[in-house]
């Protein structure tokens, strides 16, 4: 990477230049003009940077540039994915493309974006974005290929290495047997033994050549012949099952054990034991009654057992629907001919996720009768349901967000309809009361709308100056609700705060998730429901000499104001305070978390321009009392442009100049309640229906000073009949309505004098919004 930015930086060098000379009026030198990027230095050097590793996938590598337009690319992104998809819209499987959106404006604002892995045609990635250039101007994508591992190819060279040469050195020969029975790797103990030679290779010879049985069936290496100790041959049968596996065969003098003791079966099992130690793959011995001899970590791991003692029985590990399947099948393996196979169980640890238990019958090795394999799917399975609740939450998301935005359009017509009957109703009217609660619980009906939106990552934000104070106001009684009468609410300001500027409704919900988790933890550490805690919320002014003080590398020094959240809960474990802010992370039981609460928090919070930091609160007995979350949130100073948009919302006000406004809503109470507010302003109002009606208008020779439009409608929809409407008149100001976040109608349309009022709104919110607009077109001309 650092060659690719050398190569950019170059390049944008030479275009500066070339447009210094051109404001200049001077034509560039032919010096100049060879100056320019020269793309295909930047394609060999990039090709450069994604040559494959030997045995590795090389990475494919895609730049482009703020208009997410594909600037170049090396053959491998050209291979995978063609040169008419540039990052982030591309052909990848549900969720992709959305994970590729969220990176590159993460990597446009920090300049790098965490690491993501998506797929498609059945190839998978890992995503890395980052800045580049010296403007910054263009974007580095790297898909790197996520590989399978290749369990037999690792195996191999294991036995090959020092872990074959320590195993031979106890006298074990280990032989890695394809399901053919040819040879792909042994140790050179098992060399040594067939060849005579340590430094021999074994592969591709026949695994079956190198031993031979006398009248006794006893088992000698056909180089020894009768001379040489009788050996106790193990197959362990390699997954998956399905298929003709490969196996690890063990050969083990049956005349001697762990310290040379002939005839100790004893230490012929601990020495296989040693082995099945070291092994990656899970293994466990039973006797010939099904009783557990013993499981080295893999198995313990795979089974769920790391913290708890190793069962009587295999059928203990089971839920009870397979535990005679699963006696019976251990028993038949310890009493019949040496023999394998598989059987499909459900473990009590994960009883919705069928797992493949492997059993193998063994002879001569004492008491051990049975060996069972099982692998270790831990992270297969936690991988597995992220990729479900991402997929479920999405699909979720997409649904309450297409609810909130119909029921926006009814509550924007209640609304309105309201505001018009209360202009010809006064207080002590008999129906003034009616309307009123009607109107604050319509109100209410659009706060849950906004919640539906949050959740589905379309929210409008509407960021505002205020007081950390006002806002635990606001949801204090709620909270009381929440926790509960066993849990007491403790909330003190500190004087002098500084104010902030945040969205207050996303303000609200940092408070509530850190509540709702300090509950739960409070109930989970005391015993239940009825379990009693305090919770404490401290508003606190942190002057800059207190974050020099703190000696942070991640807070800048500056005035902040601090929101600080202490539970009684028992703290939060050491080995998972570090993850407690990733997605789909939860300490809580299945079903009962999606890990997002946290998680959400930190997006708001690092939003609103802030910190987040959590930590534990030290007991009298030097063990975590209870939690701490610490959010710094900068105080706000206003700005010339802030004090100049004031000064122009005040101005706004005071607009009577008039106008003529095309009104396009394809709602037909949406439409007439907008008409009914603008009219009663002396605005004159014309309506349509859809956005081909108000086009035609439009290019029909209408003139008028303001559009404002829905979004959402059939046929054509307002961006697009924006456009065709600034062909025709350039400078006509356009407002859109519309219940989804203003940053979406943002990506599909940025043009000049575009305006933005979020539904459901009131009578005064439209007609204040459109003087503001009309009077800062007027500026402008």
């Amino acid at each position: 990477m650092p060659l690719v930015a050398l190569g950019f930086a170059c390049g944008l060098a030479a275009m500066m230049m070339a447009a210094a000379m051109a404001v200049r009026g001077q034509r560039p030198a032919a010096d100049v003009q060879e100056a320019l990027p020269d793309w295909s230095v930047t394609l060999a050097a990039i090709e450069s940077t994604g040559h494959a590793a030997q045995g590795k996938a090389r990475a494919a590598i895609a730049i482009t540039d703020r208009a997410n337009r594909l600037v170049c690319a090396n053959p491998a992104f050209e291979e995978a994915f063609g040169s008419l998809h540039a990052p982030p819209r591309m052909a990848l499987d549900a969720g992709g493309s959305d994970r590729l959106s969220t990176m590159v404006r993460e990597a446009w604002r920090e300049g790098e974006a965490a690491t993501c892995e998506v797929a498609g045609d059945g190839h998978h990635w890992r995503v890395h974005t980052r800045r580049a250039g010296r403007a910054d101007e263009y974007m580095i994508w790297s898909f790197t290929p996520i590989e399978e591992v290749d369990m037999l190819a690792d195996m191999a060279m294991w036995l090959r290495g020092p872990f074959g040469a320590m195993f031979g050195d106890a006298g074990l020969c280990l032989a890695l047997v394809g399901p053919e029975g040819t040879i792909l790797a042994a140790n050179s103990e098992l060399a040594a033994r067939a060849c005579g030679d340590g430094s021999a290779t074994l592969a591709g010879q026949e695994f079956a050549e190198l031993l031979r049985s006398d009248d006794r069936d006893r088992i000698h290496f056909t180089r020894e012949g009768r001379k040489g100790s009788p050996q106790t041959l193990w197959q362990v049968p390699l997954a998956p099952p399905e298929a003709e596996p490969a196996s690890l065969m063990l050969l083990v003098d049956a005349g001697m054990g762990l310290g040379g003791t002939a005839g100790d079966a004893k230490g012929q099992a601990g020495q296989l034991e040693a082995l099945l130690e070291q092994l990656p793959l899970g293994l466990a011995m039973t006797d010939r009654d099904g009783r557990f001899l013993f499981a080295n970590p893999a198995f313990r791991r795979a089974a769920g057992l790391e913290a708890h003692s190793l069962p009587p029985y295999p059928s203990d590990l089971v839920i009870a629907r397979d535990k005679t399947a699963m006696s019976d099948a251990v028993r038949r393996y310890a009493q019949g001919p040496a023999s394998s196979g598989d059987i499909a169980v459900r473990l009590s640890v994960e009883p919705d996720e069928p797992a493949s238990l492997g059993l193998a019958g063994v002879r001569g090795m004492g008491e051990a009768a049975v060996l069972l394999s099982l692998a270790d799917t831990t992270e297969e399975t936690r991988l597995r349901r992220q990729v479900a609740q991402a997929t479920k939450m999405q699909a979720v998301g997409q649904l309450a967000g297409g609810v909130a935005h119909d029921f926006n359009n009814v509550l924007t017509a209640i609304i309105g309809y309201c505001d018009l009957m209360l202009l010809r109703h006064t207080p002590g009217d008999s129906d003034y009361d009616d309307i009123q609660q009607i109107k604050a619980n319509s109100n209410r009906a659009a706060s849950l709308t906004r919640q539906l939106l949050a959740f589905s990552r379309q929210q409008t934000l509407q960021s505002e100056v205020l007081q950390l104070p006002d806002v635990m106001s606001e949801v204090t009684q709620m909270l009381k609700r929440l926790l509960g009468a066993k849990i007491t609410l403790d909330v003190r300001h500190d004087r002098n705060l500084g104010a902030v500027r945040a969205d207050p409704r996303q303000l609200e919900q940092v408070i509530i998730n850190l509540a709702v988790n300090a509950r739960d933890a409070i109930q989970t550490s005391g015993g239940g429901e009825g379990a009693s805690g305090i919770l404490t919320f401290t508003t606190r002014r942190v002057e800059a000499r207190d974050i020099r003080r703190m000696g942070s590398d991640i807070i800048p020094a500056g005035e902040y104001t601090a929101l600080i959240c202490e539970d009684t809960g028992g703290g939060i474990a050491p080995a998972i305070i570090g993850k407690i802010f990733e997605p789909f992370f939860t300490t809580k039981d299945l079903g009962k978390g999606t890990g997002l609460g946290l998680s959400t928090v930190y997006g708001i919070v690092k939003q609103s321009g802030g910190f987040i930091f959590a930590s534990n609160v030290q007991g009298i007995t030097g063990r975590p009392a209870g939690a701490r979350f610490t959010i710094y949130l900068p105080v706000h100073e206003a700005s010339e442009e802030e004090l100049k948009k004031t000064e122009a919302v005040e101005e706004a006000r005071n607009w009577a100049g008039g106008g003529r406004i095309l009104l396009v809503e394809d709602e037909d109470m949406v439409r007439a309640v907008a008409e009914r507010a603008l009219t009663r302003q002396g605005y004159e109002v014309i309506t349509a229906s859809d956005g081909d009606e108000g086009f035609e208008l439009v290019r029909g020779g209408e003139q008028f000073d303001l559009v404002v439009s829905d979004v959402v409608m059939p046929v054509m929809d307002g961006p697009a009949m924006a456009l065709a409407i600034r062909e025709v008149a350039p400078d006509l100001p356009i407002l859109f309505m519309s219940g989804y976040a203003e940053a979406q109608l943002r990506d599909q349309i940025d043009i000049v004098a575009m305006h933005f009022i979020p539904k459901p709104f009131s009578v005064q919110q439209i007609a204040d919004k459109v003087a503001e607009v009309l009077t800062a077109s007027s500026r402008r001309d």
